[in-house]
């Protein structure tokens, strides 16, 4: 019996070595205060008992950095920036770093699990409409929620430091996360390929500079058709009325593609990334020598 717990450890240290290798990747360790970038934002959802504030703050690290910026976002908030129930009880918490222009977007779910609706995809694509842009946002939350109250949080932080974000742009990326999320869920479709699916929209938006509904109207069935999505007539008209808002809309799709090229990219960087995969390799060979030389010890 001993045998086996020591095994069992031996690979909950494998584990363990692995996760660390991924986290000491998406750090933000603090490097003091950023007197050019402002100091890290955080926000609040205002129906977390104090206990909960206690475990999103750890959840967020709050304590890594010198100083931060304390918001709160309530009920009443989603009613002034995006026009919900004032009543709404908000749960989830983001913390707001800034970064130095082209830095792009960067977005990280630190309770996936908690987070039940809205992909990191969702938040990326939803802000960039915003446009919210040159920053790393980590949500939190301590109960399962569905994610959408993190936005209205963000808004409140930009507005709080004194950045006016567009009015309609938030409103419409507002729209564009409850229509992804209701279309995922209503058709029984992957979050992941809903998200994909608004991400090649808007590249195409960028491409080929729709003048017309109709025009959107084709883009939004040619990518239909290219990732071989099935959606209903309703679902399909609803794609069109938000994208067609969008076009109405003073946005740069061509900087939005920018943006979300880069979020790709990011992916495909920790795939290329040589100093990551020689540090995962060490941690294997150095995993399978300690249990080799344990199995060893059994039979000597």
């Amino acid at each position: 019996m001993k045998k086996l717990v020591t095994i069992l450890a031996l690979v909950m240290l494998f584990v363990s070595s692995f996760a660390g290798l991924k986290v000491s990747h998406a750090s933000t360790n603090d490097q003091g205060i950023n007197e050019k970038l402002g100091l890290p934002i955080v926000v609040y959802g205002e129906a977390l008992s104090d206990s909960q504030k206690s475990e999103v703050a750890d959840l967020l690290k709050v304590d890594q950095h010198d100083q931060v910026d304390e918001f709160t976002v309530n009920g009443q908030d989603l009613a002034n920036y995006i026009g919900g129930n004032p009543n709404s009880n908000m749960y989830s918490s983001v913390k707001i770093l800034h970064k130095e222009n082209g830095a792009g977007l960067t977005i990280d779910i630190v309770t996936p699990d908690n987070i039940t609706q809205v992909t990191k995809e969702m938040y990326s694509n939803a802000l960039l409409t915003a446009g919210v842009e040159n920053a790393e946002v980590l949500v939190a939350s301590s109960v399962k929620v569905s994610g959408h109250s993190a936005l209205t949080g963000i808004y409140k932080a930009y507005d709080a430091k004194g950045v006016k974000l567009d009015e309609e742009r938030m409103q419409v990326a507002s729209k564009e996360l409850d229509v992804a999320t209701s279309i995922a869920e209503e058709e029984g479709i992957d979050k992941d390929k809903i998200s994909e699916l608004l991400t090649e929209i808007k590249k195409a938006i960028a491409e080929q500079d729709p003048a017309t509904r109709e025009e959107v109207e084709q883009i939004v069935e040619e990518q239909l058709n290219s990732l071989n999505i099935e959606l209903s007539p309703e679902d399909r008209q609803r794609l069109t009325d938000l994208f067609e808002q969008m076009r109405n809309l003073n946005i740069d799709f061509d900087q939005v593609r920018n943006q979300l090229d880069d979020l790709t990219g990011s992916i495909q960087d920790l795939v290329n990334d040589e100093g990551f995969w020689n540090n995962l390799k060490s941690a294997v060979q150095s995993f399978f020598r300690s249990l080799s030389n344990f199995i060893s010890s059994l039979f000597n």
